[in-house]
């Protein structure tokens, strides 16, 4: 048995580094993500993506809620269990009458759970925490100096390594705390070329090299009302972090084109590190409630302080955002061998009031997921493979800002395992 859980968890991590191995291959398409420390990673695990990324207020045996510590408490005494997940997105960018089609893959997350003590659990993952992808270009023409060209690209993001704990206190009471290491770099280039030769072009590489500590605390409520309901509650905080950045700015003059220069110049070259990213806190809220273990609804609001933000450009207007959803997942028979039984259906809302104000107007998110979980009886009846399918939108048309209309299909393999069991020979 512990041979062939070692032999599961080995593939568990060996497809985690293949998939973050591609994150710096694979590169997103969004505008927004200039500004701040890129798109931020607001999702859950491939099951309560389904459900409008519903979790503060949900715990289970067999999957990681990493969204809320105190979840972990729920694992299996005697269980080892493990998740991962990745998505695809196809996504169409309009402002006024132009419009962009892209498409492109992500990593998602990896996560592993196992049991300690009696009371005491714990997790380990690395998921997402925000991301960087844009290719923006614009060009004007100026008296006696002729047509000027700009261009503005990013690449990269940050990544969370968590630490999860989670303890039982009483029946149905559990807290738990997630210590977070963030890293990555953020990446940034803007390009300005002259149509006339007697001018030089000028290219900036700004790149930040971001590490510190992110605490994340949660506690969860459950009691049963009767014999087949079942009512849970659960409340998060996350600490405002004080992050250390490492600053490497390199300024070039040069002539020719672009892709092929004739004539390079570096103008200043500096590499500093200081404090200067400050991540706010945040605090949420769920509410579950779970008939006969068949139908689940729940229901979340966070509320980030991110008018509190600092980062690299004062221009940046960062404002306190609200996020709120609602989800619903339905299994006929829980307990059924049958496969068509035991199979879950899912849905979901969702909608942030956005925490990045541009000329004026927040940039609000808006998103409705579906999703199905099938049992693989091939591992155990414990273990599955989630299919989710989100349709959202991101932006406003208005003031000449950008609209994104995006469809995501979401992957995600959950493992649970017996473990720390042996077979008894009669």
């Amino acid at each position: 048995m512990f041979k062939a859980v070692t032999y599961k968890f080995v593939c568990l991590l060996v497809l985690c580094f293949s998939m973050f191995s591609l994150q710096a291959q694979n590169t997103i398409s969004q505008p927004y993500s200039e500004f701040g420390i890129g798109m931020l990673n607001k999702n859950a695990n491939g099951i309560l993506d389904a459900m409008g990324s519903t979790a503060i207020a949900m715990q289970d045996p067999y999957t990681i809620n990493f969204r809320n510590p105190a979840s972990y408490a729920a694992f299996d005494s005697l269980s080892f269990v493990g998740d991962v997940g990745a998505s695809i997105f196809i996504s169409t960018l309009k402002q006024g009458n132009i419009a962009q089609k892209n498409s492109y893959a992500r990593p998602g997350y990896i996560a592993i759970g196992l049991p300690v003590t009696r009371h005491w659990r714990t997790s380990v993952g690395v998921v997402p925490f925000s991301s960087v992808g844009y290719n923006v270009t614009d060009s004007k023409t100026i008296d006696e100096i002729g047509d000027v060209s700009y261009t503005y690209s990013g690449k990269g993001g940050l990544n969370q390594l968590y630490w999860g704990n989670a303890f039982k206190i009483c029946k149905g009471l559990s807290i738990g705390l997630n210590a977070s290491y963030l890293f990555g770099t953020l990446s940034h280039t803007s390009n300005t070329s002259f149509s006339e030769d007697n001018f030089y072009n000028s290219l900036i590489h700004d790149d930040y090299r971001v590490n510190g500590i992110y605490l994340t605390a949660g506690l969860q409520y459950f009691v049963n009302i009767k014999e087949k309901h079942r009512l849970g509650l659960g409340v998060t905080y996350s600490n405002t972090a004080y992050i250390w950045t490492n600053e490497d700015l390199l300024i070039n003059y040069y002539t020719g084109t672009y892709s092929s220069v004739t004539t390079y110049d570096t103008v200043l070259h500096t590499n500093t590190k200081y404090e200067n990213l400050r991540i706010p806190q945040s605090v949420g809220a769920g509410l579950s409630y779970t008939y006969n273990n068949s139908l689940t609804v729940a229901a979340d609001v966070t509320w980030h302080n991110w008018a509190k933000f600092k980062f690299r450009n004062p221009a940046d207007s960062m404002s306190n955002s609200i996020t709120a959803s609602v989800g619903l997942q339905y299994i006929p028979d829980p307990t059924s061998t049958k496969f068509g039984k035991k199979m879950a259906f899912r849905l979901g809302a969702k909608y942030s009031t956005g925490e990045l104000v541009l000329m004026n107007r927040a940039i609000n998110e808006f998103g409705v997921t579906v999703g199905l979980g099938f049992p693989l009886t091939t591992f155990n009846t414990h273990s599955s493979l989630n299919l989710m399918f989100e349709y959202g939108k991101i932006g406003t048309l208005v003031d000449n800002l950008i609209k994104q209309n995006y469809f995501r299909v979401g992957f995600s393999f959950s493992l649970q395992e017996r473990w720390y069991q042996r077979k008894k020979l009669d």
